[in-house]
């Protein structure tokens, strides 16, 4: 994606039902609630699904990825995700 591309102006990668990995740490920036600064959130290699999208900015999405093993919901940008399998489309 060049720079001056809003991401926004293309359709979601992810689609809701999704499973994805984790491809970077991803650490409380303060927004996630019940949680220290900093705290690890999600680890490399993490495994979940995609229960909901929006945006960031109006210019990028964020993936709520529901991580079943730590019972938490993450946003997520599409840079820190990595599909495995597509969600059955009915």
């Amino acid at each position: 994606m060049q720079s001056d591309e809003l991401e926004l102006d293309l359709p979601p990668v992810f689609d809701i039902g999704d499973k994805v990995k984790i491809r970077k740490l991803i650490k409380n920036d303060g927004t996630f609630p019940g949680k220290e600064l900093g705290e690890v959130l999600a680890n490399i290699g993490d495994i979940g699904y995609v229960v909901s999208i929006g945006t960031f900015l109006q210019n990028a999405y964020i993936y709520a990825v529901r991580f079943m093993d730590k019972g938490i919901v993450v946003g997520c940008r599409k840079r820190e995700l990595e599909l495995i399998e597509r969600a059955e489309q009915k």
